[in-house]
């Protein structure tokens, strides 16, 4: 065959480090348009963005020309240098290292779509840890909880 053709969607969660409390209500929607703009860059068109206080879900396609671990990096490196240029008050954030990713199918997305455009909702009734180890076990996903927070 002599076209590469694909259509993958992923879910993708990541945290502030030690899952400080810095994505606040005068940030969040700017750092969420950041996110979708630096995903569509990559050619992984942006299909949710959102999050909570500490950490943020995005629903993207990914691109054919793009690895996971690339991905990420170029995400959470180009929006940790904006974030800081921001405002003085920004100018220690970070990312954590690790980072969850989740294949999604597409009729999922508009489920997994709702469940990260309810995230204030949601963290009325569970931390973020408890939400990512859920997603983890809900995925079959062996983990040790002694690396996953930094």
């Amino acid at each position: 065959m002599p076209q590469s053709l694909s259509q993958v969607y992923v879910h993708i969660i990541f945290s502030t480090k030690n899952r400080q409390r810095n994505i606040d209500e005068s940030i969040e929607s700017r750092l969420y348009d950041y996110l979708g703009g630096t995903c569509k860059g990559l050619e992984c068109s942006p299909i949710e963005i959102g999050g909570h206080i500490d950490h943020v879900h995005i629903l993207c396609r990914l691109s054919r020309k793009i690895s996971q671990m690339d991905l990420l990096r170029e995400v959470k490196h180009e929006s940790s240098l904006w974030i800081k240029g921001v405002s003085d008050r920004y100018s220690h954030f970070y990312w954590q290292d690790g980072y969850g990713i989740f294949s999604v199918s597409k009729s999922s997305l508009e489920r997994v779509r709702a469940y990260i455009k309810n995230q204030k909702g949601h963290h009325r009734r569970i931390s973020f840890k408890e939400e990512f180890i859920e997603l983890l076990e809900e995925n079959g996903i062996d983990y040790n909880e002694k690396y996953l927070w930094d």
